[in-house]
């Protein structure tokens, strides 16, 4: 048998002796053994926290191993990993994967927002009535969609 010898291009960081991981015209390109497995556009934050948390759940590398080369938090790692375990790849790409951005407040829900905001009540108590982030609504508020009384 064999030994697989890896291979890996001039430029590659490596995670380990069997992980590397390299960039080139906005591509991030991660190899296993020298044959790539994953790649990604160099702003996509939600591929990279997957792929480095997938590599960690099958043993390929270590979450210490993931902070140095790439220079994030062990926490943020952490949070990406538990996200994994939880929720699986649609945690980073599925429908429910909206965290930390806005909540569109359209057609009825925007009226009835409306109609509270004209009414005075506060930006906290239509939120949690809504089921909407407070954000959401300053966010509108914000953008002129959604006008708050004086």
């Amino acid at each position: 048998m064999q030994l697989i010898l890896p291979i890996f291009p001039f430029d590659t960081v490596l995670l380990n002796s069997s992980v590397g991981v390299y960039e080139r015209s906005g591509i991030v390109q991660y190899l296993v053994n020298g044959l790539p497995v994953y790649s990604h556009s160099k702003e996509d934050n939600d591929a990279f926290r997957f792929i480095t948390s997938n590599f960690i759940h099958h043993r390929l590398c270590r979450k210490v191993d993931i902070e140095r080369v790439f220079g994030v938090s062990e926490d943020s790692v952490s949070r990406a990993y538990k996200k994994f375990m939880t929720k699986g790849e649609s945690g980073f790409f599925g429908p429910d994967a909206r965290h930390g951005r806005a909540h569109k407040i359209v057609g009825e829900r925007r009226e009835r927002i409306q109609t509270k905001l004209d009414k005075g009540q506060s930006v906290y108590s239509i939120a949690k009535e809504e089921g909407v982030r407070e954000s959401a609504i300053r966010y509108g508020i914000k953008q002129g969609y959604l006008k708050k009384s004086l």
